[in-house]
């Protein structure tokens, strides 16, 4: 796992604060390989998801320290999203 992927595991279990999510969402870190988030928490990987997130490290970063708004990096295009948009909008909600 590169170390940039298992900081944005660490980053989005601490958001999430030991409660998962009602299905499957899909963090892609260009360069870097992904990571899966899901009722059990999030964890280095790919799944079928209900949500796929796609982003460079820095848009990451900047989203998880709470430097970016999620709706900001989606609306400037930093961040795309592909599938369910409502569970798009409750992640980003946590995030913010």
């Amino acid at each position: 796992m590169s170390d940039v992927v298992a900081q944005a595991v660490a980053a989005m279990n601490e958001k999430l604060a030991g409660s998962g999510i009602d299905g499957t969402a899909q963090f892609n870190i260009e360069g870097e390989g992904s990571m899966v988030v899901d009722g059990d928490g999030a964890r280095e990987g790919t799944a079928d998801a209900d949500v796929t997130f796609n982003a460079d490290a820095d848009t990451y970063r900047e989203i998880f320290d709470g430097e970016l708004n999620p709706t900001s990096a989606f609306m400037s295009g930093r961040l795309t999203i592909d599938g369910d948009m409502g569970m798009a909008m409750k992640l980003a909600a946590t995030l913010a």
